[in-house]
């Protein structure tokens, strides 16, 4: 009898502290106001409140994605030049694979996302590195540094010096510096979005040989790409308040949200937005994104709007109204001449149809 009642009673304390643990929150709880600081997308209610539930919720799905990645990256081919560096600081590294073929061979280069505040070149997909070797494209995945080693406009021209270090190194890897592509998802698909329509960065008279060269694209297939920065632009294109996603603080150099809205910050926002550089002399882009295309209400997360396909719709109209070739893949418009990236890549860098497979 003595034995059950401690049983009961160290039950009863369980519970209790469970519960205790359970009602911790944001609010109160300094470690989930800056876990709710960095994964706001972790708040699945959307009240503005991270309880420790949400937060384990949250963790959890992230441990599996992560198992999810290690077992599918497994048997990956090893690059054939690892870390490469291709500038003078500590993530300016490239892995580069080399493709079969006759002749120079196309390249297609992975940018990482990660909000430029994390992420790495290791995320490359197995099956997107294999189709394109296959394909007779040779594929690079670069580093870049992170917003919290330095701002904008940094992590981005780190990417395309890594595009020109591989230009001037062409004859020694067999790479065709004509036919250069890009893809990458969320901060890797707006740093593609921007070297591919930003006026060309080279500098013909630098004393750095990699720094002559082009950082023109032939074609981009950015995912969940954000083309617009300022607020107010954001406001009109998607509908709905903005909720500032939390990268943008490091991104910008600020630590606070009051400070985005001075006259110079704004004008670093209308600088990094993709879309205010477009020109008709610009490549043809596949977009894509997974979330509907609804307008988005007040309750929008920091990653629906800085993720939200009407990103994409905007992009499309200017494209259009230029004629450039886009195409635009999202939940309910998914028509898709190319059948996925890779055909879009072996079209544009091969000259390949999918009736030429047939």
């Amino acid at each position: 009898m003595q034995q059950w009642r401690v049983l009961i009673a160290l039950t009863v304390v369980a519970l209790v502290i469970g519960t205790a643990c359970a009602q911790e929150t944001s609010e109160d709880s300094d470690r989930l106001k800056q876990f709710f600081e960095r994964f706001p997308q972790a708040d699945t209610d959307r009240d503005g409140v991270l309880t420790l539930e949400e937060a384990q919720a949250f963790n959890q799905k992230r441990k599996e994605r992560q198992q999810e990645r290690e077992q599918y990256e497994g048997g990956r081919p090893a690059p054939d030049f690892a870390d490469l560096a291709y500038g003078p600081f500590e993530r300016n590294l490239v892995d580069l694979w080399l493709a079969p073929g006759e002749g120079p061979r196309p390249l297609a280069a992975y940018i990482h996302g990660g909000g430029w505040v994390g992420g790495d070149k290791s995320s490359i997909r197995r099956d997107d590195l294999e189709a394109l070797l296959e394909a007779g494209i040779s594929v690079a995945a670069i580093n870049y540094r992170y917003s919290t080693q330095a701002p904008f406009p940094a992590p981005i021209t780190d990417a395309g010096r890594a595009i020109q270090f591989l230009r001037l190194h062409a004859d020694e890897y067999n790479l065709d510096p004509t036919r250069v592509a890009t893809w990458g998802g969320s901060a890797g698909a707006a740093t593609s979005t921007w070297l591919a329509f930003h006026d060309d960065l080279a500098d013909p008279d630098a004393d750095d040989p990699v720094l002559r060269e082009s950082t023109r694209l032939t074609c981009i297939s950015p995912n969940a790409c954000p083309t617009v920065f300022e607020p107010e632009e954001s406001e009109e294109v998607l509908g709905a308040p903005i909720t500032i996603h939390p990268a943008f603080l490091p991104f910008f150099g600020v630590e606070s949200l009051e400070e985005l809205d001075t006259p110079e910050i704004q004008a670093m926002m209308a600088e990094a937005s993709p879309i205010n550089h477009l020109t008709a002399d610009d490549p043809p882009v596949r977009l894509y994104y997974s979330l509907p295309a609804e307008r988005l209400g007040a309750d929008a997360t920091p990653g629906q709007v800085a993720h939200h396909p009407l990103h994409g719709v905007y992009l499309k109209e200017k494209m259009d109204e230029l004629g450039i070739e886009c195409v635009l893949i999202y939940p309910g418009h998914t028509e898709d001449p190319y059948d996925g990236m890779i055909g879009f890549f072996k079209a544009k860098l091969l000259g390949e149809t999918a009736a030429d497979e047939g």
